[in-house]
Order: C-alpha cells, then sequence, then structure tokens
C-alpha cells in the first residue's frame, strides 16, 4: 500500500467511516457515505464521485475481499466485521478489522463514568467524523484502564455532549432523549437512525438530571444499542425501552441482509 504523507498526517486533515458488516452486509451504507461526502466538502477533499467512493464500489470491494484465503481466516465469510474508509487529500483506504461486540457485552450492559476532559462545542471538528480524534481514542483508553466500558464528555457548559465513541441516549416515563447536536457531539449514524424512526426528544442533559432518567442506552456502528447500567453513582434498573429498541434494530438489520441477498 503507497500512502502520500498530505496534510492528514500533518494536521489530522483527514475523515472516516466505520460501517458494520453482517454476513457481508454492509448496515446503513447510504448514511455513512452521505456523512462522509459532508466531511469531504467540509474538509476540502473533493467529492465521493470524484474519489471513487460509491456503495456499489463499496460491495464489490467486500465481495473480493471474502475471496482471500487471509481475510477468510481471520473474518470468515464477513459475518460480523467492520470496514474502515479513510479518505485525505491523497488517499484512500479501505481495510477490516474485527467486531469486538459479542451477546455477552449486550446481557451485561456498559458501566461508564465522566471525562474530565471537556468537549469544545465551538469547534466545528467536533461535528464531523475526522483524523482529529486523539481526545476519542486516549479517553477511551483511560476508561479501560479504570475498569470502565465507555466514558462521558461533557461540554464547557457541563452539559452532556457524547461519549468517547459512542452517542447516548436516556429514557424518563418511556420518552426517549438525547442531547442537542449543538452540546458538541458528531451526529451518530445508529443516532441519525433512530431519531428518524422512533420519537426522540433533543434536548440539554445536566449530569444532576441524570437522576431522573429510569433507562440509559449508547449507540454506534459497530455496537448498535447497548444498554447501560450506571453512569459513575447513578444506576439504571430498567431496561424495557431499550430492550425494544434493539430488537427493533436487529430487525432492521436482518431486512437489510435479506433485501441485498434476494437481489
Amino acid at each position: 500500500m503507497n500512502v502520500t504523507l498530505d496534510e492528514c498526517f500533518q494536521f489530522g486533515l483527514g475523515a472516516f467511516e466505520t460501517i458494520g458488516i453482517e454476513q457481508g452486509i454492509p448496515i446503513l451504507l447510504d448514511k455513512h457515505l452521505k456523512r462522509l461526502e459532508r466531511a469531504a466538502d467540509f474538509l476540502k477533499l473533493g467529492s465521493l464521485s470524484e474519489r471513487g467512493i460509491t456503495a456499489r464500489k463499496i460491495e464489490k470491494y467486500l465481495e473480493e475481499q471474502k475471496m482471500r484465503t487471509e481475510v477468510q481466516k481471520e473474518f470468515g465469510n464477513l459475518e460480523h466485521c467492520a470496514l474502515k474508509i479513510m479518505l485525505t487529500k491523497e488517499n484512500m483506504v479501505y481495510s477490516l478489522r474485527a467486531n469486538h461486540y459479542t451477546p455477552k457485552k449486550y446481557e451485561k450492559g456498559f458501566f461508564i463514568d465522566i471525562s474530565a476532559v471537556k468537549r469544545n462545542e465551538t469547534s466545528p471538528l467536533v461535528y464531523h467524523k475526522t483524523m482529529n480524534y486523539g481526545d476519542c481514542i486516549l479517553e477511551k483508553r483511560n476508561a479501560t484502564a479504570a475498569g470502565m466500558d465507555e466514558r462521558l464528555f461533557l461540554n464547557t457548559k457541563e452539559q452532556v455532549s457524547e461519549g468517547t465513541v459512542s452517542n447516548v441516549f436516556f429514557v424518563r416515563n418511556g420518552l426517549i432523549c438525547t442531547p442537542q447536536v449543538s452540546c458538541g457531539l458528531l451526529p451518530g449514524i445508529l443516532r441519525e437512525y433512530l431519531c428518524e424512526t422512533e420519537d426522540v426528544e433533543e434536548t440539554d442533559i445536566y449530569v444532576q438530571d441524570l437522576k431522573r432518567y429510569q433507562e440509559c442506552f449508547v449507540t454506534n456502528s459497530l455496537m448498535g444499542i447497548m444498554p447501560v447500567r450506571q453512569i459513575g453513582g447513578i444506576r439504571f434498573e430498567e431496561d424495557r425501552v431499550t430492550k425494544e429498541l434493539m430488537r427493533k434494530y436487529q430487525d432492521m438489520v436482518q431486512e437489510t441482509i435479506n433485501k441485498k441477498k434476494d437481489r
């Protein structure tokens, strides 16, 4: 692989998407490509069509990977893995990696703490999935070292923003709530999906508000919907709405797979 040292390596001016692959099928691919297009436009990386990134080419790439012995050995028939697309001014890279979210993780649920690092809601970089991802990776590692599954960022106004690798949702009396995008968060693909398919209230949420909610869950494109059992000293004893959303999401994934395989 030949990689040109461009502004991404100097300044982090690149974009990426991580797409869940189930049974060889990319999930919510159109939404991922639209978000990558927005980031590419923001960073002046060229349009996806100019760069040759299309749904058909991605599907063709996945089909080709299935035929490679080393890929079959590591990822089987791409039953449960992830495709990462990295785009910079001079480079475009596809890579496959494992998806480590297992049924046991969903049964256990996530335990989360609060980061001392503030999310800067005034930075335009916050709202795109760019290579400026250092805060997220370092805090995710720190959370793991502390025995946590995830860590939440607050913004400079002390409002709940997002997790290091996830968006966060809360449920009160059946109503699903999530921080507003203006709180300084990356609008995730699963967040977008839920806001389109469910009655979700986008609002300002403070740490002192968390005890008012009965349920909590986090989302991203690889985990889907993950129950949260505790944030700091606050426990969430219920998960009825969360489990129903998990079921509906899995139904959507299976429907996507069936449609693609029936073509």
